[in-house]
């Protein structure tokens, strides 16, 4: 089969690679549909995320059609056509019985190695580095889905494959970065980062019920599909001082919620910190640019919290620790619990509460990947979502 290789940082390929085999009762072969480059896709993409491999198959946005079930597989049937969640579960730990499926104890078939960097093991996911499992991603023509039994969900004909391919991230993503605010009526929620999670996020804060939501980026066309979408007032980067701006917006309070929705690859302003941050990374010295969150916890008025969904690998130099605990600020982040949205985000998506399919900006097929890996990551051609079609 075809599928999107890792070759090198800032090199993918598609290449020819085998098929994948039914390796344990629990597993499904799914044909892929359609897939989508992730923003943190990019993190891989640029060599930031540990032990990602030449050869490995990218990819943790996809859907497609069942063909092959193993027999502990009793809630599929062939021919299904189903969304697949990023995160593996196994659906019986102590993690997975408390909804906390990004955590499942599992999954993850490296966890020592996950031990060593982060205390503890998360979820294995598809196609995001042996760190997590080495698991074969969804940029490809075929995928092996383990725990079949529970995480992927069926999808009726009544809906297109782009109407719901982002409930396997990135609307699921964007919308538990909302919820993890806990906004109350007459909140400000301010969104740090205008790609599609931040889009949905913003966007999720609305139905949630925030009274304003901010969103802050550089790239023009993102900055207005947040206004037209989701109502934001905008604020671009590269234009003003972020914090002045949000205390001139909010009474000089700052936003009730922040929401970090950039990551580990977070440009800033050409101050003194943000090129030592990029020399660091540059240098292997440390695996994030912390701007974002730096900002986002400044930002974040006194008592208020700031939520936490774009990707970090490691660590991070100079983070204002101080300010959270003077300030009674509350971090919630986490990968994302995608198990727990998918049936009330489809029905989102049935009523017709929100439309996903707006941050869609390019459709090409898998074997132009290479093409739509750079066109996104440099955002050429107003790129704000690709989807790809084996």
């Amino acid at each position: 089969m075809k599928a999107v290789c890792f070759e090198g940082p800032t090199k993918v390929g598609v290449h020819d690679v085998p098929d994948p085999q039914i390796l344990n009762d629990r597993d499904a072969i799914v044909r892929v549909t359609s897939t989508a480059i992730c923003g943190s896709d990019l993190h891989l993409y640029d060599g930031y995320v540990p032990m990602v491999e030449p050869g490995d198959i990218f990819g943790h946005e996809f859907m497609g059609e069942v063909v092959e079930l193993g027999p502990a597989v009793t809630n599929l049937r062939v021919g299904d056509r189903v969304v697949v969640p990023f995160p593996i579960a196994c659906g019986g730990c102590r993690s997975c019985e408390r909804g906390l499926w990004s955590l499942c104890e599992n999954s993850n078939p490296n966890a020592g190695l996950a031990e060593k960097l982060m205390g503890h093991s998360p979820a294995g996911l598809f196609g995001y580095s042996h760190l997590l499992g080495g698991y074969p991603g969804g940029q490809a023509e075929y995928v092996r889905v383990p725990f079949a039994d529970v995480g992927p969900m069926r999808i009726d004909d009544d809906l297109t494959d782009e109407q719901v391919l982002f409930l396997t991230d990135v609307f699921p993503t964007g919308y538990m970065a909302a919820e993890m605010c806990g906004i109350e009526p007459g909140d400000v929620v301010a969104v740090w980062g205008a790609g599609p999670v931040g889009q949905f996020a913003a966007a999720s804060a609305r139905l949630l019920g925030a009274s304003e939501v901010i969103v802050v980026d550089r790239v023009p066309e993102r900055l207005a599909m947040a206004e037209e979408k989701a109502g934001a007032t905008t604020v671009n980067f590269e234009e003003t001082n972020v914090l002045l701006e949000l205390r001139e917006l909010t009474a000089g309070r700052g936003p009730d919620h922040c929401i970090e929705a950039v990551g580990m690859e977070a440009h800033g302003d050409f101050t003194a910190v943000h090129a030592y941050d990029k020399a660091k990374q540059l240098m292997k010295l440390q695996t994030e640019r912390p701007q974002a969150i730096r900002e986002a916890i400044l930002a974040c008025g006194n008592g208020g919290t700031v939520s936490m969904v774009g990707v970090y690998g490691g660590m991070v130099d100079k983070f204002p620790l101080g300010s959270v605990m003077n300030r009674s600020l509350t971090i919630r982040t986490g990968q994302t619990h995608v198990h727990r949205y998918l049936r009330p985000l489809l029905e989102h998506i049935r009523n017709g509460d929100i439309d996903p399919t707006y941050i869609i900006s390019h459709r090409m097929p898998l074997t132009e990947a290479p093409e739509a890996y750079d066109m996104f990551k440099h955002k050429n051609d107003e790129c704000t979502k690709v989807v790809l079609t084996p």
